[in-house]
């Protein structure tokens, strides 16, 4: 199939599988996802997205009700039945379904899980980012991948009518991260970025960048990062799923970076290579329970 989706047990074509109307996820949000790029028919670092998750449904107080092995098991079978090499996939759980109440439902309720997988290319080397600033106004639960999106997508819609690719949101002066993204920055020969803390979703693709980074010998500072800072930072670093390590060229209408090249592009270089290497293993067949 070309865009495959799967709900509660069923697998079909993304565009006729249903979901009830009292999935908590349609009048709540009460919910949260992952999403992870596949290439090679194999998903990219699939055991730190499923882990993600999981914590996010524990804090939650989502009981999901797979094991992690069954959940690696059902988003594997959705790449089985894809006609494609690539693609994204994304998954999320909701707390379930039940008539509208704002307290959790009774111990009868299952958690429902959704999936789906599309076609997509992840961005190439040559990709470059211009983006908006937008004050962060969001909860202060960003550490979650809550379904509660919508002042992302309001940010996102801001920064496309502006001629933009994406955002990068500030609170008290301070850059916290972007509406899809993680915002990392090259600084005097190392890479800096803020606490893995509220306010930012540890993003996995950072922390693989970070890794990376520390491997490469690259000195590695983990701090609050101001507005001011990052407009003038040797280079603004994009990190996501589908970009898992791009160049952000413009902020607000103003040219940046682009003052770090070979460390930069050392950097990229090193970050394609792992993806490459690791999808052309072919499927990880391993226990993560």
């Amino acid at each position: 199939m070309k865009e495959v989706g799967y709900y509660n047990g069923q697998i079909g074509e993304l565009s006729k599988l249903l979901c009830p109307i009292t999935d908590r996820a349609v009048y709540f949000g009460d919910g949260c996802y992952d999403a992870a790029f596949m290439q090679n028919r194999v998903i990219f670092a699939l055991e730190d997205h499923i882990e993600r998750f999981y914590n996010g449904c524990r804090l939650l107080r989502i009981h999901f009700p797979y094991s992690r092995q069954e959940l690696w098991d059902i988003l594997y079978g959705l790449v089985d039945v894809f006609d494609e090499e690539e693609g994204m996939l994304y998954w999320q759980t909701s707390r379930g379904s039940g008539v509208r109440d704002h307290v959790f439902p009774g111990e009868e309720a299952r958690a429902n899980l959704m999936a789906y997988l599309v076609p997509r290319k992840i961005a190439g080397k040559e990709k470059t980012f211009r983006c908006i600033t937008v004050e962060d106004t969001r909860y202060g639960h960003c550490n979650i991948k809550t379904l509660n999106l919508l002042p992302n997508v309001m940010a996102s819609q801001r920064a496309k009518e502006a001629g933009c690719d994406e955002v990068i949101f500030h609170k008290d002066g301070k850059v916290t991260e972007m509406a899809h993204s993680n915002v990392s920055f090259l600084m005097d020969g190392a890479l800096v970025h803020r606490p893995f803390d509220e306010k930012m979703l540890p993003g996995i693709s950072l922390k693989h960048l970070i890794r990376i980074a520390r491997e490469a010998g690259i000195p590695v500072q983990v701090r609050e990062v101001s507005l001011a800072e990052a407009m003038n930072a040797d280079e603004l670093i994009n990190t996501s799923s589908g970009t898992i390590c791009n160049r952000i060229c413009q902020v607000d209408g103003i040219q940046v970076g682009g003052r770090a090249e070979p460390l930069f592009r050392l950097l990229q270089d090193k970050v394609y290579e792992e993806l490459t290497e690791y999808t052309k293993k072919g499927r990880h067949e391993k226990n993560i329970n």
